[in-house]
């Protein structure tokens, strides 16, 4: 297990270069353009491959204290990972890719040396069985659970004693057998039908992720790194657990917040489809008020939420935090703000933020500033009604927090220029002769 031999894992990507200035302005002007969408999937792509191999470089020097069993494991796992690679690079990068790949990913290269960092090794297990079972690839492993879970990525999760579990794949399907002899079959990619769950007894258990209508993105309520540890908010919201995730009225209202969504902006329905990996379901609100959401910065292109009290709250929120999803990873593209301690007041926060949190909600506050302008003269009146109303209110907040970045020296040269940029299209947006920067 050396450094060079990630070499062979033929889906690397080169590390984070600049951006072209023609994808910067777009955006910069939060339009949704497929090429602009690809850019940013290429991005994360070579970070998520800079962070793997981050974490062969780190195993390789930590082999003289990790035990012998563990480096082992790591090293088939890696090898697992190859294999797949080979028969499916397509396959892989998906899994790789994945929101919660890359919160396991940041985790792990956290971690303490110790058991810690060993456990946090263990992750690429799971990693390497769902490359393996989307790849269709032949194979055989044998795992020790402590937790009596396996969680693989983008597909779901495997419930057993904890123990020895023994899996076989191939073509796609892949045979696991516990301790205890019991077996269970997972057909095909593991998705045979919407959160289907085959069983074998009453502790060797299939959990599948549920599809939502009309795209690739899942409902993932059941990955382990799906919510940081301290839960989301002031509240510290954790996730939604199976069976109270609403998996079916989610289904029902992502189906109708993307016909409402496409009716209104059909190039933006199409990027938040294309970014937009998973739905996280946080747990229900104590009170009544707006659905709580979030995007975690390690995990783009997964939306953490609380189920919006209809389609157009749903609308809403997908533009909003895809608009965060699309800035996390720009930043680490191209970097746009350097460290600094003001704070700022915005409009639609009480408490003061900093540059790096003032040009996250501006810029996805512009992003609903375009949503809205296009909205009032959609085909709902209520709709319509709505956003003439959230148009006014935000066109102020964000020409506000667009004043505050405009002065502020914690912008980077290419931060600086992407302000601009928003500003330009903030300008054209309010109908004013010039920018508010």
């Amino acid at each position: 297990m050396t450094p060079g031999a990630l070499g062979d894992v033929r889906p690397a990507a080169p590390a984070p270069g600049p951006v072209p200035p023609e994808t910067l302005a777009a955006l910069a002007r939060t339009r949704p353009l497929p090429a602009a969408t690809a850019a940013l999937r290429a991005a994360l792509h070579a970070r998520r491959m800079l962070l793997l191999k981050s974490l062969l470089v780190r195993a390789d020097g930590a082999r003289g204290t990790l035990p012998a069993a563990a480096r082992r494991r790591f090293a088939d796992d890696w090898a697992l990972l190859e294999r797949a690679e080979r028969t499916d690079a397509a396959a892989v990068r998906a899994v790789l890719d994945y929101p919660t790949t890359g919160a396991w990913l940041a985790a792990a290269l956290a971690a303490p040396d110790g058991p810690e960092f060993e456990g946090g090794l263990a992750g690429l297990g799971a990693v390497a069985v769902a490359a393996a079972l989307r790849a269709g690839c032949r194979f055989t492993t044998t795992r020790v659970l402590p937790a009596g879970t396996l969680p693989l990525p983008g597909i779901g999760l495997l419930r057993c004693a904890r123990g020895p579990v023994r899996l076989s794949g191939r073509a796609g399907a892949v045979r696991i057998t516990d301790a205890a002899g019991r077996t269970l079959l997972l057909p095909g990619t593991a998705h045979a039908g919407p959160g289907t769950r085959w069983t074998a007894g009453s502790t060797l258990a299939w959990s599948a992720l549920h599809t939502l209508p009309g795209g690739t993105a899942v409902l993932d309520d059941v990955d382990p790194h799906r919510v940081p540890t301290g839960g989301i908010g002031p509240a510290a919201l954790p996730a939604a657990e199976r069976p109270h995730s609403g998996p079916a009225a989610w289904a029902a209202r992502w189906r109708d917040a993307h016909a409402l969504l496409a009716a209104t902006h059909p190039a933006r329905a199409a990027e938040t489809l294309a970014l937009v990996r998973a739905v996280v379901p946080l747990a229900p609100p104590a009170r009544t008020g707006p659905a709580l959401s979030a995007t975690v910065r390690t995990a783009p292109g997964a939306v953490l939420a609380q189920l919006p009290a209809d389609r157009r709250e749903l609308v809403e929120l997908l533009v909003h935090e895809t608009h965060h999803t699309k800035l996390a990873v720009l930043d680490e593209l191209v970097p746009l703000w350097r460290p600094g301690g003001s704070l700022h007041r915005v409009g639609w926060r009480r408490d003061p933020r900093p540059v790096p949190g003032v040009l996250q909600g501006a810029y996805a506050h512009l992003a609903l500033l375009d949503l809205w302008g296009r909205a009032r003269t959609g085909p709902a009146r209520a709709w319509r009604r709505r956003a003439a109303e959230r148009f006014e209110v935000c066109r102020e907040q964000v020409a506000e927090a667009l004043s505050v970045l405009a002065e502020s020296d914690e912008l980077t040269p290419y931060g600086r220029e992407f302000v601009r940029g928003m500003g330009s299209h903030h300008a054209r947006l309010a109908g004013s002769a010039r920018s508010p920067v």
